[in-house]
């Protein structure tokens, strides 16, 4: 097998593959915890954003082991619910939720990709020695770099829109969003009708990481970012890219905003009870307590609250309670 790929490749064969990361019998949740793991507050804010949006179908990509949607079964059990991965269908997933390998079209829905652009694979790029940005290549078996050939063609015209490297210092480096921007314009053509709303750790054009941030997660740690299947490998996202390419592919409303303020605004405010209710009601005072500290979690600052949400609408417009 050949030891030296472009990081894009490598990502594909290591999360994707048949022993990929993302087939792995314990799943994503056995290695890092996103908003859905947080709490069930997070799959009932999304529902109420599809009540507010009028929307009677969910669709969940890169839907793991399908725990979004089986929070969302219980919480709002009237929604058709269907979850779109690679992975095999989850054993747990009750019968009435669908499973599909890949976006069907001609739905009216709210799609949600929560954390699944950021492991669309993508290619690093590097300024050498004479400014050049040329591709990064990976040893599969050990993530040892070095420096391959120029970036060229669509990789250039990316980078030149949206993470320019001409004058850059030696060593800075970029991800190239290209796919992920594919990939999102291909969930926005398929929908008929609906909200598309991607929920990702990202950046905008004046606040790139200039090293990049490519790394690893292995149960519950960040680790280096090995391309062996054993481990997460990610990035974050352009979300700009990312929501100018949803745009040419058709939406024609776009919010772009944090998941404090769409969490808010979607009424998880995660207000401590009132000390008179521990006398009143006791139970009630202690989920009270509970649901202050989970919503504290999904909103706070420095944490999953910073997550950036792009909210797009296809032939209808993004729900009023997102916009900032």
């Amino acid at each position: 097998m050949e030891r030296r790929l472009t990081w894009k490749e490598a990502t594909r064969r290591a999360l994707y593959g048949a022993e990929g990361f993302y087939r792995r019998a314990e799943g994503p949740a056995g290695h890092f915890r996103t908003s859905v793991h947080a709490s069930p507050l997070f799959a009932r804010a999304l529902a109420d954003l599809a009540r507010a949006a009028g929307l009677g179908t969910v669709v969940d990509v890169g839907a793991g082991r399908g725990e979004l949607l089986i929070a969302l079964c219980r919480i709002a059990p009237h929604l058709e619910l269907i979850g779109v991965d690679v992975a095999d269908r989850p054993e747990a997933l009750p019968p009435s939720i669908a499973w599909e390998p890949e976006i069907a079209p001609g739905r009216a829905a709210l799609l949600i990709a929560n954390e699944w652009l950021d492991n669309v694979p993508a290619d690093v790029a590097e300024v050498d020695e004479l400014g050049v940005p040329r591709v990064v290549e990976v040893d599969v078996r050990t993530g040892e770099e070095r420096l391959g050939a120029a970036v060229r063609d669509g990789d250039a015209r990316w980078l030149d829109r949206w993470w320019p490297l001409v004058g850059a210092e030696p060593g800075t480096r970029a991800e190239i969003g290209e796919p992920r921007d594919a990939a999102w314009a291909r969930a926005i053509e398929r929908l008929e009708r609906g909200v598309a709303v991607a929920i990702d750790y990202g950046h905008l054009a004046d606040g790139r990481p200039p090293y990049g941030s490519l790394t690893g997660y292995r149960q519950g740690r960040q680790v280096p970012p090995v391309p062996d299947g054993t481990c997460d490998v990610t990035c974050h996202v352009a979300m700009d890219a990312v929501a100018a390419a949803g745009e040419a592919a058709g939406a024609r409303d776009t919010v772009l905003t944090t998941q404090r303020h769409a969490l808010r605004a979607l009424g998880l405010v995660g207000h401590r009870p009132p000390y008179e209710l521990a006398r009143i009601d006791p139970a009630g005072y202690l989920a009270g307590l509970r649901d202050a500290g989970e919503a504290g979690e999904l909103t706070a600052r420095g944490g999953l609250g910073d997550f950036h949400w792009l909210a797009q609408g296809v032939r209808m417009p993004v729900p009023e309670q997102l916009r900032p």
